[in-house]
Formats: C-alpha cells, structure tokens, sequence
C-alpha cells in the first residue's frame, strides 16, 4: 500500500497495477487492486479482527454505512454459498483487504467471494497494508472514507476527496429503518448443524416477539433453538400491537446506527414494554435502546468493537467468556440509574457489556451471543432469557 495526499485537476491514473482507491476524508488515498463491483462507494471505514465468518459479517445489518477492513489476511479462501448469510442484501458499503481473494478451497463454496461481491454491488479492493490502515484507525478513530475500483485505473481524486469530506457522521443518524423488516413475519428455522444444516422448530414452548431494528437471522435461529417461536416486528411498531400479540418474552434485535437517533420513536415503546413486567432481552443495538429506556445515556466510540476475540466478564457467576462484537456505539457507566446494575463488563477497555434491572426479567449484553462468526462461549444468554419467561408461566 502507498499513501499520497488527494491532488487537483481531474482524472488521474493510479500508480501501476492500482484499480481500486480508498480516499479518507482528510484526503489521504490508499491504493489497491478492486474486486467485486465496479463504482464506488462511501462510509465509515472500521476494522473487523475476526479470522473466520467474512460472509456473515458481510451481511450483518449492523455493518450499515461501513466500509469493512478485514485484519485477517486471507479473505475468500473458502468462497461464499447460500447458508452462511445473516440477511438476505448485505448491509456493508465495502471491504479492504491484504491479500488477492483465491480460489476457494471449501466443500460448501458455491462462488468465489469476488463474483459474490459482484452480484450485491459491495465495491471491494485488496492489495492494502491492513495493519497499517487499522492502526491509523486505532490511533485516529474510524473516518470516512470513499472506496472506488476502476478498472482503467483512472481516478477523480480531487472529486473523491470531496466526496469523503462530506460524507455524514454516523453519530445521528438513525439506520435501524433502512434494514428492518417492512411486515411482520414469523420465524421457526433453528441453528445449523453439520448432519443436517438448518433445522424447524417442531412443538414451539414459548412465544417471543422480535423488534427487528436489524436483526441477525442467527439471533432468530438461537431463540428457535430454545423452544422460542419467533413473531418479528418493524423497528418502528408500537407497544400495543406488540402486546396484541401475546408474547412471552420480547427481544430487542441487534441494529446499525446512532442509538439516541432510533430512539426518537424506539424508547418510548420500549419504555412501555419494561411496565408491562413481560421478560426482556435485548442485544447490542437492543441492548443500548433498553438503557436509553431505563434513562441512560449513550455515546460514539472512537473505534468501536468489531471482531470475535473479545474477553467479557460475567459478574453474575464471575466467569470469562470470548465473545462476538460489533458496535460504535456504548452505554455511558455513568448514566446508569438506580436499580440498573452492570453484569457484564469488557476486559479490553473496561466499557459496560451487560445490564440488567432490578426486581424485573429485563436484561441486555453489548456484543452477540449468537456469534454467526465467532465462539458459542455465550449462548447461554439465551437460555437465561427462556429461563425468564419459564418463570412467568403459570
């Protein structure tokens, strides 16, 4: 990778080989080779340490607005296929990678991960010293950025610059409308095993309404997977419709986006939601919105948890668990009121990964036990929300 300042006067041709450009928004440019679709594309440029699961990270409705630089290496060497997906249109703006993407070398491939990129329209480019630009993003915060794959080389940097200086902040907006659900919709598929891929729920226990504000389809296979029929619902639903539906338990969806912007309209109904004593279980952009609710406050991380290898701590059985994150966003320590207690903390920087309410069945983590990649340390999460609801049951 080489880096030079943006320059003035139109198209320029890149240095030799260069078909793809990542311009920052103080006009740094960052050179490559593209992949996937051809054009550009703009957004926060974040860093993912995960080594597995590019595909599902890819599609996770939380990468919303981001352009993804993968730590790991070797991105596409076992290919893309139907199952490994956590949406149906990926969310993420792009990716960044170090090595050329290769053939894959995978029983489950069904396309290399370059066509796969293609056909959702995701800009991708490889070729890029991704240790140095994580560092840049370690040191400095995440910036905006522009990732452009010309073919011909040639390049309107000074256009580019401008673009990414004036791409909006993250901080305000609210994301979680452009990737929820448009209709109510039911879910029984469970988690996928090797003999048999996904699976149904049969004889359903319990119900549980999902506000989908970007919901992983692995969360809706993890509640599956406990026994729990799923009824997903629009960000934007009220409390009464919610409760016309009878749940047993209500779950707050993972989601992208500024947390106080989607709780313009979320929090109050959440608010409702916590009176009407129904079990709660809320995870990362879920878990932010319930604080919100309870009269916390929220803020911008300078870069966010992305990756699978982060150690969380359980104050309610003191036990280490290596977990799954992805956020920008936290819950202020501070903030929190009387009668909210922190249970989970990280042992990376020591931000707040857990709450959970006094005297109610209501609680939230941060970061994604369902992993979908990562490790499986916390499905336990799931199984102390049915064990909520199991209380309540007459």
């Amino acid at each position: 990778m080489t880096s030079s300042p943006a320059q003035d006067g139109g198209p320029v041709q890149g240095p030799a080989g260069a078909t793809a450009a990542l311009v920052l928004a103080d006009g740094t440019v960052l050179w490559g080779r593209g992949v996937g679709a051809v054009g550009e594309a703009g957004g926060e440029v974040v860093f993912n340490t995960g080594m597995s699961g590019y595909q599902e990270v890819m599609t996770d409705p939380s990468y919303a607005g981001q352009i993804i630089t993968f730590t790991f290496p070797h991105i596409g060497n076992v290919g893309t296929n139907t199952e490994d997906v956590e949406a149906t249109t990926p969310a993420a703006r792009g990716c960044i990678l170090r090595a050329d993407i290769t053939e894959p070398s995978n029983w489950r491939a069904a396309q290399t991960l370059t066509a796969w990129l293609a056909s959702h329209g995701l800009v991708g480019m490889t070729g890029v010293d991704t240790r140095r630009l994580t560092r840049r993003i370690r040191d400095a915060g995440a910036p905006n950025g522009i990732i452009a794959h010309a073919p011909d080389g040639l390049f309107d940097l000074d256009a580019l610059k401008a673009r990414a200086a004036a791409w909006p902040s993250l901080k305000g907006q609210d994301l979680a409308k452009d990737v929820t659900c448009a209709q109510t919709y039911p879910w029984t598929e469970t988690r996928w095993s090797l003999a048999h891929g996904y699976g149904v729920l049969e004889q359903p226990r319990f119900h549980v309404v999902a506000i989908d504000y970007g919901a992983k389809r692995n969360i809706l296979r993890s509640l599956a997977s406990h026994g729990c029929r799923v009824t997903v619902v629009p960000a934007g639903t009220d409390a009464e419709t919610i409760m016309a539906h009878r749940p047993d338990g209500i779950f707050l969806s993972n989601g992208p986006g500024d947390p106080a912007a989607t709780g313009t309209y979320a929090v109050p109904v959440v608010r409702r939601l916590v009176e009407t004593g129904t079990p709660i279980f809320g995870i990362c952009l879920g878990h932010q919105i319930l604080a919100l609710a309870l009269g916390a406050t929220t803020y911008k991380m300078d870069t966010g948890h992305r990756g699978a290898n982060h150690p969380v701590k359980d104050h309610t059985t003191g036990k280490v668990e290596i977990t799954s994150q992805n956020h920008g966003f936290g819950v202020d320590r501070a903030s929190l009121p009387a009668g909210v207690v922190e249970t989970h903390t990280s042992l990376f920087d020591g931000t707040v990964e857990g709450l959970a309410v006094e005297g109610k069945p209501v609680f939230s983590v941060q970061y994604h036990p369902e992993a979908s990649p990562g490790p499986q340390d916390s499905q336990y999460l799931f199984a102390r929300f049915v064990d909520h609801i199991k209380a309540r049951q007459p």
